[in-house]
């Protein structure tokens, strides 16, 4: 969607197929941290004014491990404003709501899509619509249909090298009409696992635990939530602490995975149907948008210019973006989580790491660098 959105911009014509309708899609639970790169897209579409209302600006964010917590000042580190508080669903509802009003061309519950000929000058697509079949012939396909999508699969094994690391845990997360412990995310390591305190809103809790993979949603009633929830914050953040039914819950397993290339021939990847991130650091959607960004610019160029030059870079400067996301996301999962492997050894170079960036003002600007978002990859010179 923000794709067609910058492709509309540009004077070029798009059709969106997406498999659900959107009702689903504006209430399916997902993202909730935004880069500034997203925050400052959003605007520049004309999209940001709910955002902008609605959202909450954080400039720091807080970490924990042994019950005490330090902050570190992403703004004062970076000069950036920070990230940037918007659910993804609400996202969602405003690049809907703005679709709309400019009459992008968007095909709801579209059924059994298949690109055809990607590797040729005139690709197409065929899909399915209420019993009908369609088919729609194209200069350009690009795949924004996730991990467990079609695209990627066009792409030939000798040409495609994907690589993968599925970690030994998942995260249970909980959504819950009560306030935050804080004001701004809290990430800890405890010694029991990961825990994480974000929100929603000020009025709408976000938290996850670490679990294992063979653990059930019924096994976790909301007081045993609860319970663990506050022991692995430690007893002065648990005190702020506000309980609540929870109105959604889920087990979500984490995995690190890129694909290359990102192109193949007049097949596009973006998103997820190219790299996953685990969910710490929120790199997820924002790699999306910083993809299309690049991929909007390419096309603009080969549309209006006939230059191949900006398509022909795309993977490499996408890529370039996705594994530095990719180390950072891999890092602060390892520093945080409790793996299978972990022991004594294991536990207190964790701890250590943890002081060193307590301490170092150099620490801290490196971290804040990588969780406000990298800048885009440079062009290189031919």
């Amino acid at each position: 969607m923000f794709l067609a959105h910058l492709l509309r911009q540009a004077g070029i014509d798009a059709v969106v197929l997406e498999r659900r309708d959107r009702a689903y899609i504006e209430d399916r639970v997902r993202a909730g941290l935004l880069e500034q790169i997203t925050v400052e897209l959003m605007t520049r579409l004309g999209l940001g004014a709910r955002m902008a209302r609605e959202g909450l600006v954080h400039g720091g964010v807080n970490l924990a491990h042994e019950g005490q917590m330090f902050r570190i000042d992403m703004a004062a580190a970076t000069g950036s404003p920070g990230m940037m508080i918007y659910g993804q669903q609400e996202v969602m509802k405003d690049l809907f709501d703005g679709a709309e009003a400019l009459g992008l061309n968007i095909v709801f519950d579209a059924e059994a899509v298949q690109p055809h000929d990607v590797g040729a000058d005139q690709p197409s697509v065929t899909w399915r619509k209420d019993g009908v079949e369609h088919r729609l012939d194209c200069e350009v396909v690009v795949g924004c249909d996730g991990y467990h999508g079609v695209s990627r699969g066009c792409i030939p094994d000798t040409v495609l090298q994907t690589f993968e690391r599925a970690y030994p845990f998942g995260w249970l997360g909980i959504l819950a009409e009560v306030p935050p412990p804080n004001h701004e995310l809290i990430y800890c390591n405890h010694e029991r696992g990961f825990a994480l305190a974000t929100m929603r809103s000020a009025t709408r809790s976000r938290a996850y635990v670490q679990c294992g993979l063979d653990e059930r949603i019924e096994d976790w009633p909301d007081e045993r939530f609860w319970d663990e929830f506050e022991l692995r914050l430690g007893p002065e953040i648990a005190a702020k602490v506000v309980r609540g039914p929870s109105f959604e819950k889920s087990i979500a397993p984490l995995r690190s995975f890129v694909a290359e290339p990102m192109r193949h021939g007049r097949l596009f990847l973006a998103g997820d149907a190219a790299h996953i991130v685990p969910p710490t650091g929120a790199k997820g959607l924002n790699l999306a948008v910083s993809d299309v960004i690049v991929l909007a610019e390419a096309l603009g160029e080969f549309f209006h210019e006939r230059s191949t030059a900006g398509i022909d870079s795309y993977s490499a400067r996408a890529l370039a973006r996705v594994w530095k996301a990719e180390r950072f996301s891999w890092w602060f999962t390892g520093l945080t989580h409790r793996f299978p492997e972990t022991g004594g050894l294991e536990r207190r170079l964790q701890v250590a790491e943890l002081e060193y960036l307590r301490t170092s003002q150099a620490a801290q600007t490196a971290f804040a660098e990588n969780y406000v978002g990298l800048p885009l990859a440079q062009r290189r010179a031919v």
